[in-house]
């Protein structure tokens, strides 16, 4: 059968039938929309009941009359209605279009569109459509609809938009009953429920939520995305770390936490009001017994959870004051707090030096009461503490303060008040001297860094004489280096060639006795050296400083130098209080005896052992001595390697014409490489503290020991023990028949110098008396006590300690009286001054001491040509 297009009938003996039509109804648009649409190859179908569906009362809709378009039908006419291909060809009728009434704009609900209520609004309506379909009997037409005249996204957004409103209505309507039957001591406790759950739910599903905002990102790339759970972590340990009252803000949001939800709690399962279940939560977490008086299985459950978490709050509580007290306690024991001094002389580094540098400032501070010394050092305070204590002196009045620290930390140094101390002394390290010189000068770095500067100088112990120049680069006008090796190596020598040296300037150095001070006095201008030098009763002058040369000090200046305004005297007195000028005395300005200076001898020296600057020793020696003397070295190091060592260290050996060097090798405490040695024929020994143990002062001083111990008794078997000169007053308290007696005699002939640095290993052998002297580290912790004093006193040990320029001498007496004089030393200075010397004390032949800066200066008494004197005068 085909239709055909010209609307005739294709059987003729038939007459043409219209078909039975059911009778069509209008519809509102929302019944519309709840009609499912099916697109397909055949054609659309839409059943449509005849009897009213039911709607809500609340969703109005205008109505309109359903049809089916032209362009719908099988043949392309316009019909409304189908005509089944089986019943023959039918002719078409006009279609009738129905326009539908304008529509007024949708309904939109009240509240926002929540998914909770689309899925609800669709699960009412199924059901409804369900119930209807079952329900329904009555028969439904079959009609074509168009994709034209309902487009697919239409009817879908309108039913999306049903189901979302009525679902959010009901649920609306549910929430609203159910809070209605809740009261607020109910709801009360949920809240307490909910808000004890959430930092559980939160732990627990925290990396999933960093991950669905991962994924939302759709960022590209492999990197490793950290879990959002160990960021936390990090950030909470941060915030502890950082701050340090986090901890204790911590304990008090808990608390506050714990008093609020258990109020809650509380006022949920009592009958009192809220204010006063807040007040008793606050009893139970302050006192857990107050809970006892509760009546009831839920407030006495609630009462004691929330005293079990009061005394974990208060064990809390406790166990942060006490951290803080034992940090305090530990912060004060371990030198951690901020030392706040003024004009306090601050000490960087230990060293063994420390313990009599530590004595030499307190008595020098002796005369203003006492004063403040504070050492920073990279030990434990404790144990600072406890060695200083181990000194046993009494620091008249000084207090010392430790902080642990490095010198090389600017918190560390602020934290000792760098930048207000008078003086600073930075002490070389005991180790290597390269090691010792590198970390003073990084000190020195750190010094230069200190923003607020400098108030005071800094003096620096250094180790070895070819780092100073580059110390001072650093630091500039205000350091002042002292090189221990330096001090100690040219002393040895002063000491080698003038017996008794030693002890003056042990006496010189140190506070105990006189010592160099450096004052202005305006009544002195105007008047000539030779007059100023007899001007001071309790004091010696030996310079000035000179104000038009710049502040230069000159020592032993020319008689006819007239003091000028701005200048200073030079002086050495006891004490910078204890001298004052006075009136100029009579003295006796006679000639002094017709004496001609005794040509110089060549000696013979021994060294044992090595130093760094050894070079140094050896130039001063080249100086000292007379043409033809000789130098025997005796160590361990290789001949070769000595001269590359001494060409390194700057001596020019074609240019010694007073010394010539003899190298031996050996070990200066193996007795055999001893014995091969003419020890007898020295006129002196020095025994010098070996580079190889500087390291360790124990075993440098062992070895120094040792070594005098082999020569002493070497000497007391070789030398002739009857011709020594005995001298009763040095051998008192040991047996004639000991063996300790006869090296004794034997250091009647031979003066050994040794070399120790510990002062303890110093005393037991000055007790011995086998050594005539000791020259230890103490000598350099009392230059650097004085230099710290005052830097100006830098320049005068300089000059005197150098190969040029000044000395200081032990002159005989025969030089300035006769034998049974009878003068005042007032007179022996006038004589002195006739030498361009500057007498500053004597010895007598009695007596085993100098004495220096004499206080009774007018006194008169007999001298004895035996008697020698100690002056500073231009080196020969």
């Amino acid at each position: 059968m085909s239709n055909s297009s010209d609307g005739r009938n294709p059987n003729p003996n038939e007459s043409e039938r219209p078909p039975i039509l059911k009778k069509s109804r209008t519809i509102s648009v929302d019944e519309a929309s709840l009609i499912p649409h099916h697109r397909s190859s055949a054609a659309a179908v839409r059943r449509v009941t005849t009897s009213p569906l039911p709607l809500p009362s609340f969703s109005p809709s205008p109505s309109f009359s359903v049809g089916i378009p032209a362009g719908d039908s099988p043949d392309g006419s316009t019909r409304d209605w189908y005509y089944p291909s089986f019943l023959g060809p039918q002719t078409s009728r006009n279609r009738t279009t129905v326009r539908p009434a304008s529509r007024p704009p949708p309904v939109k609900p009240d509240r926002p569109v929540t998914a909770a209520g689309d899925v609800l609004g669709r699960s009412v309506l199924v059901e409804r459509k369900r119930s209807e379909e079952v329900s329904d009997k009555s028969p439904r037409l079959i009609t074509s609809s168009s994709s034209s005249a309902h487009p697919p996204s239409a009817a879908p957004t309108e039913e999306r938009k049903l189901n979302r409103f009525i679902g959010n209505s009901l649920l609306f309507y549910l929430v609203s009953k159910f809070c209605g039957k809740l009261n607020n001591r109910t709801a009360a406790l949920y809240t307490v429920i909910a808000m004890l759950l959430t930092p559980f739910l939160l732990y627990k599903y925290l990396d999933r939520i960093s991950q669905i905002k991962t994924s939302l990102k759709k960022t590209s790339g492999s990197e490793e995305e950290v879990p959002l759970k160990k960021r936390v972590a990090y950030r909470v340990d941060v915030f502890f770390s950082v701050y340090p009252y986090a901890k204790l803000l911590a304990l008090l949001f808990a608390t506050i936490l714990l008093i609020g939800f258990g109020g809650l709690a509380l006022y949920a399962v009592s009958d009192g009001s809220l204010s006063e279940a807040l007040w008793l939560s606050w009893t139970f977490v302050a006192d857990s017994g107050n809970h006892a008086d509760r009546v009831g299985v839920g407030p006495r459950i609630v009462s004691v959870l929330i005293s079990s978490g009061g005394m974990l709050v208060f064990a809390m509580m406790l166990g942060l004051v006490s951290d803080a007290i034992s940090e305090k306690v530990d912060s004060l024991r371990k030198g951690k707090s901020e030392v706040i001094e003024m004009n306090h002389i601050l000490i960087l580094g230990w060293s063994d030096k420390l313990g009599s540098l530590l004595k030499q400032l307190s008595i020098a501070n002796k005369s203003l009461g006492g004063g403040v010394v504070v050492v920073l050092a990279e030990r434990d305070k404790e144990e600072m503490e406890m060695d200083i204590a181990k000194l046993e002196f009494n620091f008249m009045g000084t207090s010392v303060i430790c902080r642990s620290g490095s010198p090389l930390i600017l918190a560390d140094l602020k934290k000792v008040s760098v930048s207000k101390a008078r003086a600073i002394i930075v002490l070389a390290a005991d180790e290597n001297a390269d090691q010792s010189d590198a970390r003073a000068l990084r000190v020195v770095l750190s010094l230069a860094g200190v923003k607020e500067g400098l108030r005071g100088h800094v003096v620096v112990e250094m180790s070895d004489l070819d780092n100073e120049p580059l110390v001072k680069l650093v630091g500039g006008e205000l350091i002042e280096t002292v090189v221990a090796h330096d001090v100690i190596g040219r002393l040895m020598i002063q000491c080698a060639l003038q017996p008794g040296l030693a002890q003056i300037w042990e006496d010189i150095l140190g506070f105990e006795n006189a010592e160099f001070y450096i004052k202005r006095w305006p009544e002195l201008d105007g008047k000539c050296f030779q007059d100023v030098v007899i001007s001071f009763p309790e004091a010696v002058p030996c310079g000035v400083k000179v104000a038009a040369m710049g502040g230069k000090i000159v020592i032993n200046p020319d008689d006819d130098y007239v003091l000028k305004e701005g200048d200073e005297v030079l002086v050495i007195a006891e004490d910078d209080d204890t001298y004052a000028p006075g009136p100029l005395p009579e003295v006796d300005r006679s000639f002094l005896p017709n004496v001609v200076n005794p040509p110089k001898y060549p000696e013979k020296i021994l060294f044992c052992g090595w130093r760094r600057d050894i070079d140094d020793m050896i130039n001063v020696l080249e100086s000292f001595l007379a043409p033809g003397s000789e130098l025997w070295m005796f160590n361990e190091v290789p001949e070769k390697e000595r001269e590359e060592k001494l060409i390194d260290g700057g001596l020019d050996l074609s240019g010694l014409t007073n010394i010539k060097l003899v190298h031996k090798e050996g070990n200066a405490v193996i007795r055999r490489h001893l014995e091969n040695l003419p020890l007898e024929t020295f006129d002196s020994i020095l025994i010098l503290a070996d580079e190889s143990v500087e390291d360790s002062i124990v075993h440098s001083d062992s070895r120094s020991l040792a070594t005098l111990l082999l020569i002493r008794d070497i000497q007391s078997k070789r030398l002739p023990c009857k011709e020594a000169k005995i001298n009763p007053t040095r051998h008192i308290g040991f047996s004639h028949s000991s063996w300790i007696r006869e090296m004794q005699q034997a250091s009647d002939k031979s003066i050994i110098i040794s070399e120790i640095l510990d002062s303890r290993t110093r005393n037991l052998v000055s007790v011995s008396r086998i050594s005539d002297y000791v020259l230890s580290n103490e000598l350099v912790s009392m230059a650097l006590a004085m230099v710290a004093e005052d830097k100006q006193i830098n320049r005068v040990l300089e000059e005197l300690f150098a190969e040029e320029g000044n000395e200081m001498c032990i002159r005989p007496a025969e030089y300035y009286l006769y034998d049974q004089e009878e003068l005042c030393f007032y007179d022996i200075m006038v004589r002195g001054r006739q030498r361009q010397e500057i007498v500053i004390g004597y010895r007598l032949a009695s007596s085993e001491r100098a004495v220096i800066n004499p206080s009774k200066k007018t006194d008169t008494r007999k001298w004895s040509l035996d008697d020698v004197f100690v002056v500073i005068c231009h080196g020969e």
